[in-house]
C-alpha cells in the first residue's frame, strides 16, 4: 500500500504544483506530462468554482482558495502516513520512517546517536534527517515534509506545536588547561583577549553575542568564523582558541574531555530555548511518536 492510494490523483498533482511553483518542475518530479497536470488542476478549479492558482510567466502562485486546499491536502497526506504507520505498528515497529528537520547544532552528534539507539530496538525503522537553517525548520514541519523539527527558538510560529522546550544558554567553550577554565563563569570581554572562533553574523548565536558586546562597547575580532558548529568545537579542541556553543552541541566533546564548557556571565546569553516542534493538530505516526519520546528524554539528559 502506498500513500498515493489514499489521496485523489488530481489533489496530488495540485499539491506538487503548489510546492514546486511550476508545472514544468512538477511534471519532471511526477513523470507526468505538463498538459495532464494542467487538465487535472483545471478540473479541480471547475469542481470548486474558483481559481486555485494565479498563472504568471515565471510560475504558478496559489490563490487564497488554493492555500486552503493545499493545507487540507497536506494534512490528508499526513493522516495517510499516520494510518500506514499504525498498520506497520501492528508488526511491532518493524517498519516505517521517521522524518526529521534540524539545525546544525543537533545534526552533528545528538540525532545520529539517537537514530542508532532507536534502531537497536526497532531495526526496521528508517530515518530521514535534513540539516536546515533554523528559520527553515518550522517551515518544513508546516509543509508536512518532516514529522519532527528540532531547533533553537525564535518567534512563535503559526501552526507549530512545541512538544518540548528546554533552556539553551550560550556557553563559553575552552580547550582543556586554558587560563579561563579556573573561573566558574566567563565573560565575553575575557574571551576577547584570546583567539576567538564565532558563528557568522547572520546566525542567532552571533546576534546574541553581538548585542551583548554592543551594550559593553566591546569589539570582537574572530580569527575563524563558521556556520558549522563542529568546526568551531574542533577549532577549540585542537588548541586554536576559544568559542561559544550550546550545551547540546558541546555535550559529547565535553564528556570526552576534549573541550570544557563554562557559563557566560554576560546579560542576555540565556534568552533562547531548544524547541521540539510538530504540526499543530496532527497525530504523529507511531514510529515518529516513539522517537519523539526518546528525543525528549535524551535532551533532558535522562
Amino acid at each position: 500500500m502506498r500513500r498515493q492510494l489514499l489521496q485523489d490523483t488530481a489533489v496530488r498533482y495540485f499539491l506538487e504544483v503548489a510546492q514546486s511553483g511550476s508545472l514544468t518542475e512538477a511534471s519532471a518530479r511526477l513523470h507526468v506530462a505538463a498538459s495532464a497536470l494542467s487538465r487535472q488542476i483545471a478540473g479541480l478549479e471547475e469542481q470548486l468554482g474558483t481559481p486555485l492558482f494565479e498563472r504568471h510567466p515565471r510560475g504558478m502562485v496559489l490563490t487564497a482558495a488554493g492555500e486552503i486546499l493545499a493545507a487540507h491536502a497536506r494534512r490528508a497526506g499526513l493522516d495517510a502516513d499516520r494510518a500506514l504507520g499504525e498498520i506497520a505498528a501492528l508488526q511491532g515497529l518493524r517498519a516505517g520512517q521517521v522524518r526529521l528537520a534540524t539545525s546544525d547544532a543537533f545534526a552533528n552528534e545528538l540525532l545520529p546517536r539517537l537514530c542508532v539507539e532507536f534502531q537497536r530496538t526497532h531495526a526496521g525503522i528508517a530515518f530521514s534527517v535534513q540539516s536546515l537553517p533554523t528559520p527553515q525548520v518550522p517551515e518544513a514541519v508546516r509543509a508536512g515534509t518532516v514529522d519532527i523539527g528540532v531547533c533553537f527558538s525564535r518567534a512563535p510560529q503559526k501552526d507549530i506545536h512545541v512538544e518540548y522546550r528546554q533552556s539553551a544558554p550560550v556557553l563559553a567553550v575552552l580547550p582543556p588547561g586554558h587560563p579561563l577554565a579556573a573561573a566558574p563563569r566567563v565573560t565575553l570581554a575575557r574571551m576577547a583577549q584570546y583567539p576567538l572562533g564565532l558563528p557568522p553574523p547572520e546566525t542567532a548565536v552571533r546576534q546574541m553575542v553581538d548585542i551583548a558586546c554592543g551594550r559593553q562597547g566591546l569589539r570582537l575580532a574572530p580569527v575563524i568564523e563558521s556556520n558549522h558548529a563542529k568546526t568551531l568545537l574542533n577549532f577549540v579542541a585542537h588548541g586554536g582558541g576559544v568559542s561559544v556553543s550550546s550545551e547540546v552541541s558541546a555535550r559529547y566533546m565535553v564528556a570526552a574531555g576534549r573541550v570544557l564548557a563554562r557559563p557566560l556571565a554576560d546579560v542576555g546569553m540565556d534568552l533562547r530555548d531548544i524547541e521540539v516542534q510538530t504540526l499543530a493538530g496532527r497525530s504523529l505516526p507511531v514510529a515518529a511518536r516513539a522517537f519523539l519520546e526518546l528525543l525528549k528524554e535524551r535532551l533532558a539528559g535522562e
